[in-house]
């Protein structure tokens, strides 16, 4: 069973820890490694203790609130494990992390899936251990229970890690998904970002991150802007010249000027790039021959 913290204060239990330590000066003395061993437990208990106070308790009474709230004071900072050991006052902070972030949906991603991320969707060059983790958004998605349900079903299905990939994102479509719920997806397997790449730069899906045409996307989101691959012709369009022409048109359609902002259930509209010298006819797939529409206007523009 899981030792809760003693409360007190800081300073107490400060005093308490010293007096403690001192007293273990006289088990040095002794021959038993078991007795010395013993004789700190109530120190490493002490000390746990302290590092659970330094949270008041009516901030934050449980385990998994004081790492939530320190989580809150630090976001996008990369949190290593002991810190959040420390402050938690357990061992199993691990598990409430992901009680966090698949029964709460706050995003917190792993070091390890930080790692296994594109540098491109990272955008960091700090390298990350497995032991730490960043609270990637502040806001608190409250839809997540359901999605790491419809994960778990999908991941014990007998199909590739692409399959399972795409089969979640349509099933939500224009709402983003975390990276820690792609990893899971495929039952953790390091290759999921490359899958994931995959599936935008080769086999046509609209899949966007923050680095690659949806700015307004915290780092470590996926969404998947349509059901519809794009043709053939476009997949060879690169994430580089892609997103330098959504950046020069501003993210809009300059047709109609509607944006991702606008975006709702009832309007799922999405932005594409339209050739203004057909493919067909010979236009390349360059910064000076693409332009940003929506697809409503795009659709108008090939009728």
């Amino acid at each position: 069973m899981t030792r809760r913290p003693e409360e007190g204060t800081p300073s107490e239990l400060r005093l308490q820890l010293i007096e403690l330590l001192e007293n273990f000066e006289m088990q040095l003395e002794l021959s038993d490694l078991r007795q010395k061993v013993l004789a700190l437990v109530p120190a490493f208990h002490k000390l746990r203790d302290l590092g659970s106070s330094l949270i008041p308790r009516d901030t934050a009474s449980s385990a998994r609130d004081r790492i939530l709230a320190y989580f809150q004071k630090y976001p996008s900072t990369v949190i290593h494990g002991d810190e959040l050991m420390v402050i938690s006052g357990i061992q199993d902070y691990p598990r409430r992390i992901r009680e966090l972030r698949c029964e709460f949906g706050w995003n917190i991603a792993s070091g390890m899936t930080l790692i296994e991320m594109s540098e491109e969707e990272l955008q960091s060059d700090e390298v990350l251990s497995p032991a730490e983790y960043i609270l990637l958004d502040s806001k608190q998605d409250r839809d997540a229970a359901y999605r790491w349900k419809r994960a778990n079903e999908i991941r014990k299905k007998k199909t590739g890690s692409q399959a399972k990939i795409l089969e979640f994102l349509l099933l939500n479509i224009e709402r983003p998904v975390t990276g820690e719920e792609l990893r899971y997806v495929t039952n953790n397997k390091s290759e999921w970002g490359r899958r994931v790449r995959e599936l935008r730069t080769e086999e046509g899906w609209q899949i966007k991150t923050h680095a690659t045409g949806r700015p307004d996307l915290p780092v470590g989101s996926y969404v998947l802007e349509s059901a519809q691959q794009s043709p053939a012709h476009d997949r060879k369009i690169s994430d580089q010249v892609r997103c330098a022409v959504l950046v020069r048109d501003n993210y809009a359609c300059t047709q109609c000027s509607w944006t991702q902002k606008q975006w709702n259930p009832a309007d799922p509209r999405h932005l594409e790039l339209h050739h203004i010298k057909s493919h067909v006819s010979g236009g390349t797939n360059t910064e000076d021959n693409l332009v940003t529409l929506c697809n409503i206007c795009h659709d108008d523009k090939h009728r």
